[in-house]
């Protein structure tokens, strides 16, 4: 067929998609990548530069993105700050289903059916492209579909690399749509006063996503991520929000480490290769009040084989029943934050990859002017001398560097968490120390209450600690908190075998450490294997949300300082600012908690939850699960 031939009329559509599509006044339907960045640019030509721009009924025209084509790809830039990040309350439901999200009804006080026609009608009045995707990546492959105006071609890019195009032959074959995502980015000035908008419609059908902006955190990829959790929430299974790798030590030896964490606790990072300064050694942090710093000899790292960078697909149809949890990747490209590349040679593998790719990438909140070449420290400024937070590239998967295409079984669970400098000028929750061992128990604890932490880059600002809750996961979800918490501890108990750890970045107390912590946990762990600890080897921390921490740890003949690892050691903090730190964490989990005690919860989660409530003991929670990184055994 050739393509002119190619329309939508031969493809299976839902009659609501077919009648938007016959009124619109051009349909362009894309089956590659190249065809979409033609579409983004507005020209093929090597200076090409679009303009976004849309008609707003009492404003006029309104400049959303600027998009350049650059030689490594497409470069958008929007015109808002606001739309530089993501705004981690933009999720509304539009159905009756039971949810613990924000009905859009009760928020904005009409049915949300009535905004759904005028968004069918102002679709229907524009240029439109349409294209077919894969949800969940190769091993899931939902077959789902967008629709949206034509001068957004950027957003429809990014949509694409990050979850994958389908051919034409596909389309008219053996497609069957059962997600579909409408892009009508002019409501959020009619509608909704300029702020990011994303409606979840949950049909017997098919399931819809109305994204009413052109950020694509919160629809391409978080919105498809809350479809996936929605399946897994009716099928009792689980999409972590996670980055995984296979950690290869110098001495062959291999273990797999997932990483959860809310945005920003350092799941990209955890793949990334450990920064060094320029006479190769490692700058494991520097003391914010005196400026001393340490460094770390360390001649060979590990090598790296990344898994998945933000979503790891847990489906039964992949566990093996041997006491841990097998997962693969959710999608097809990475949406990469570069905020901590500052400069030229921080991260020269990625640099050149970003560089020279062997396929054009889309660039966000980068500086780059069109035929220029994208730099990944180049950060857009959001006013002079302040550099955007949340520069970003998407990369697609089969481009990385030895990445991993098949479900693997996990042998380490990492948590990660931002925290701010504890001093005892200013007492805070960055009492964490370099990385902690967990009780399985406490692992699905801090799941449950996922802080988003210290100046988080990749949302809209929030004062004071918040919490991004079940899983890490909970801003993309549509269900029932407690359902998902019911997930988790019955994937906890499935897995009895993987050791739980937890790892702050940014501040271990008064010392600036920025991701040191998860790069030095990760090549220590991978060094001992999955081998257990002598309890003699163990130290209770002074704060029992905090697990155990080890009495010394040696990298490569190099021992780490004990005040790394117990915060209360630093001059700069003690015992008493220590402990206003911890209470500050066990009032902040105390709040988050309260909700999931309902007669919906697990028996034995009230049991933890309780434990918790009644300031429980480290001992008292080991009692509770496995706690599998201790050796009982008898010399």
């Amino acid at each position: 067929m050739s393509k002119e031939e190619m329309t939508w009329k031969n493809i299976k559509l839902p009659e609501q998609v077919r009648n938007i599509l016959s009124k619109s006044k051009k349909v362009s339907v894309a089956t590659s990548i190249n065809e979409l960045i033609e579409i983004a640019c507005g020209s093929s030509a090597p200076d090409a530069q679009f303009k976004v721009e849309y008609d707003v009924p009492g404003i006029g025209k309104y400049h959303e993105a600027t998009v350049n084509r650059v030689r490594n790809g497409v470069c958008a830039n929007y015109t808002e700050i606001y739309m530089r990040r993501r705004d981690p309350n933009c999720t509304f439901i539009g159905d009756q289903e039971p949810t613990d999200k924000p009905y859009f009804e009760d928020v904005f006080g009409y049915p949300f059916e009535k905004l759904a026609e005028e968004t069918f009608a102002w679709l229907q009045e524009q240029e439109l492209i349409m294209f077919g995707f894969m949800a969940g990546g190769d091993f899931l492959g939902k077959h789902a579909i967008a629709i949206a105006p034509a001068n957004a071609g950027f957003f429809a890019l990014g949509l694409a690399l990050l979850q994958g195009i389908v051919s034409w032959d596909v389309l008219t074959t053996k497609f069957d749509p059962k997600l579909i995502m409408y892009v009508a980015p002019v409501f959020r000035h009619t509608h909704f006063n300029k702020k990011q908008v994303v409606v979840h419609r949950r049909g017997k059908e098919y399931y819809e996503i109305f994204s009413y902006n052109l950020y694509p955190g919160p629809s391409a990829k978080k919105g498809v991520y809350g479809y996936l959790l929605h399946l897994g929430e009716q099928e009792g299974w689980l999409t972590t929000h996670s980055s995984t790798v296979q950690v290869i030590t110098p001495y062959d030896n291999v273990v797999t480490i997932l990483h959860e964490g809310a945005s920003g606790g350092g799941k990209s990072e955890m793949l990334e290769s450990i920064h060094r300064e320029e006479d190769g050694r490692i700058l494991v942090g520097t003391n914010i009040q005196t400026n001393e710093q340490i460094l770390l000899e360390l001649p060979r790292a590990c090598a790296l084989r990344p898994v998945s960078d933000d979503m790891a697909l847990c489906h039964p149809s992949f566990q093996r029943g041997d006491g841990k949890i097998t997962v693969t990747d959710a999608e097809k490209g990475w949406f990469i934050r570069v905020n901590h590349i500052g400069r030229y040679g921080m991260d020269l593998t990625f640099e050149a990859l970003t560089a020279q790719p062997p396929e054009p990438l889309l660039f966000l909140n980068i500086n780059a002017v069109p035929n220029s070449r994208a730099m990944i420290w180049e950060h857009t400024e959001d006013e002079p001398g302040v550099p955007c937070p949340n520069p970003r590239v998407i990369v697609p998967r089969r481009i990385m560097p030895h990445v991993v295409n098949k479900p693997v079984p996990v042998d380490i669970r990492s948590f990660g968490v931002r925290t701010p400098p504890c001093t005892k000028e200013k007492p805070t929750y960055g009492i964490i120390g370099m990385f902690h061992l967990l009780p399985s128990a406490l692992g699905w604890l801090w799941r449950l209450v996922a802080p988003r932490g210290h100046e988080n880059p990749s949302i809209v600002k929030t004062e004071g600690m918040s919490s991004e809750g079940v899983g890490s996961y909970w801003p993309f979800a549509t269900g029932k908190y407690v359902h998902h918490a019911n997930l988790l501890l019955d994937q906890i108990l499935a897995s009895p075998r993987v050791y739980h750890i937890l790892c702050p970045n940014q501040h271990i107390g008064a010392w600036k450490v920025g991701f040191a912590p998860q790069w030095l946990a990760r090549e220590y762990l991978a060094r001992r294997g999955i081998a257990r600890f002598k309890p003699t080897q163990l130290v209770n921390s002074r704060c029992p949300l905090l697990g155990h921490t080890l009495k010394m740890v040696r990298i490569e003949g190099e021992i780490l300082p004990n005040f790394l690892f117990e915060t209360y050691l630093q001059p700069e903090v003690g015992e008493d600012t220590y402990d206003e730190g911890a209470e500050i964490l066990h009032n902040f989990f105390r709040n988050e908690l309260k909700k999931y005690l309902t007669p919906d919860l697990h028996p034995l989660g009230k049991t933890i939850i309780e434990c918790f409530m009644d300031r429980g003991f480290l001992n008292d929670y080991m009692t509770l699960l496995p706690t599998p990184y201790i050796d009982t055994s008898q010399d």
